[in-house]
This record gives C-alpha cells, structure tokens and sequence, in this order.
C-alpha cells in the first residue's frame, strides 16, 4: 500500500506509531519500524542522554526509518536535541505544540525530515509556510494533548488548504483497518496511531496503563487540563473529576504539570515498576479505546491494519462501474 507518505519516508505501510512520551521507547519504535511502518520515539518525557541512549537502542533492532517526536513548546531543549536527532541517524523530526522555523532548517540541513501536529487548519497551513515536509491533522477524539475538531471534519480541510503541496495524516480515534481506509478515503496518505499501540508488550506504562484501557469503553475518557496545564484526553478519574469540579486550581503549563508530577498523578517516563495511584494517574487514551479488548504484539498491529484496509479497498472497488 503505497502513498505519498510512504514514498518520502522510504517506508513500506502508511501506518505510524505516534510519539508518546512515557510510551515509545526504543523496543515499540524498532518493532512498527521493523513490521514497515514507522516508529517515533516519545522523548519529551526523556532526557537528552536518555533521547540519544534510546535512538541508539531503535538503531541496534532495526536499520529501517524511525523518527523523534518531542514537544516544541520547550524550545530550550531545541537548540541541544535537534543536532542529537541529525547524529542518530533519524529520518524524520514531529514537533508538537509549535514549529520553529530554526528547527526547520537545522532538520533539512541534516537531512531529517519535519512534520507537525496539527488540530486546526490554521496551524497546518503554518507548518506548511515553515517549511514541514507533511502535516498530521489530528481530531480531539486523539489521546494525549488534543484539540476541538473531530477527525473526520478536520482531515479533508486540512488536505484542501496544504495537500496540494505536502502530505497529510490523519489522527485520532483511528485504530483499525477501516480507519486507515476512511483516513485514505479522506485524502490522507497515511495514519498516525497512539492508544492502539500502548495497548502491545512492546510499549512501556506505568502500573495498570494498559489494563485500564482493556477496560475502559468508549466514553471512558474526558479532555482536561488537570495533568499538564494543556487539553490532554486521558482516562477519566479522580483527578480529571476533582479539576473540572475545582477550575480555579488550574495552572498554566508547564506550572500545572509539575503541579501533577507532585501530587502524583503524573509519572513521566515511568513504568510498570514505578508505583501510581489509578485514581489520580494520567493514563492518556482516545476515544477509540473502547475497540481494545487484548493486547496485540505491535507488527502484528501494523499488518492487521494494512490487511483489513487493503480488503476494504477491494470491496470498494467492486462498487466501481465497469469501463471508468
């Protein structure tokens, strides 16, 4: 299944694993990466060294592409870690909450290509402007930092205002075969995946992540400031309720993050060793967690997915009248 997308990242499926932090380690990166799709490392939860350590882990599983996703709203860590990402020897470069155009540059030099996370059409039409290679449009029904639009209104209008010029991919809610197909239906050309892949042996969590999204259903789930100052969909809980109950508590971020951190709902970079209170801890998930009932190895995701879309293909096509 081939697109744009898999053609600029010299990459097999148009399937990524999004880059969480606390989740997207060395061992999931190098396992999508190496099923042929592409893996991106969480490091905004990582230090420098760490970030290095871990690029250098993805490199001894595998020699295919892997890209670096860190939060570009800590632009005091840009001007350290992007010539790290150059050194390692990664493909591509996501910024989330901001693109400097710095970083752009310092990227292209190294040859990495740059994409951004985008949850309005104004903010992919200015990555575009900066100098993105592609844009990933995500709806709020995605977990982790989210926005206001839903996937399926916000992914063709971002194709309409950039796609002419860059690749698009679609996030959020996406967990299966038939969202990649709607996604390609949708002029993307490729998917961006997050809770489907944390729910794998391959990714790291802290205690009870993945059991809570087994069983957490469709609804299970609410936007809230209250872990890190931003709109972050997570599952809901003690926390979540206590802050939308208690506004006036709210901090900006990153104030508020390190507000969690102490009260200990937030554990970056933790796992399942590091001891957490279900009842306050940050389990980021979208809405699409009510579709995971096991957990699947992180390859056999990848060509699951691909499978099914290709199928779905197929039967479309039979739809099709002879002769056009």
């Amino acid at each position: 299944m081939q697109t744009r997308l898999t053609e600029m990242l010299g990459i097999e499926h148009p399937v990524m694993l999004a880059g969480m932090g606390g989740v997207s380690y060395a061992e999931l990166v190098a396992a999508v990466s190496d099923a042929g799709g592409l893996g991106t490392l969480g490091a905004a939860t990582m230090g420098s060294d760490e970030m290095v350590a871990e690029m250098q882990a993805v490199r001894a599983r595998t020699d295919k592409p892997f890209g670096v996703d860190l939060l570009a709203a800590l632009p005091e860590r840009m001007d350290e870690d992007i010539p790290r990402v150059v050194e390692a020897g990664a493909a591509l470069f996501v910024a989330g909450l901001g693109v400097p155009r710095d970083v752009v540059r310092a990227c292209h030099d190294g040859n990495v290509l740059v994409a951004s996370m985008c949850g309005k059409v104004r903010h992919a039409v200015a990555a575009v402007e900066a100098g993105c290679d592609f844009v990933i449009a995500q709806g709020t029904e995605a977990g982790g930092h989210t926005g206001t639009v839903a996937t399926m209104p916000l992914v063709p209008q971002i194709v309409d205002a950039v796609g002419d010029r860059v690749p698009v991919v679609a996030a959020g809610g996406i967990f299966d075969g038939r969202g990649l197909a709607a996604a390609l239906a949708l002029g993307a050309a490729g998917v961006w995946l997050g809770t489907r892949f944390i729910a794998t042996p391959e990714a790291r969590t802290v205690a009870g992540y993945k059991e809570a999204l087994i069983r957490t259903p469709e609804d299970g789930t609410v936007v809230s400031r209250g872990f890190t100052g931003k709109t972050l969909r997570a599952v809901r809980n003690d926390w979540t309720q206590h802050i939308e109950e208690h506004p006036e508590e709210l901090r900006p971020f990153p104030e508020q993050m390190m507000r969690a951190i102490e009260a200990g709902a937030l554990h970056l970079g933790g796992d399942d060793a590091t001891p957490v209170d279900p009842s306050k801890e940050c389990y980021p998930a979208g809405q699409g967690v009510g579709a995971i009932t096991a957990l699947t190895p992180a390859g056999a995701i990848v060509r699951e997915i691909v499978a099914e879309a290709e199928a779905i293909a197929s039967r479309l096509a039979a739809f099709v009248p002879s002769g056009r």
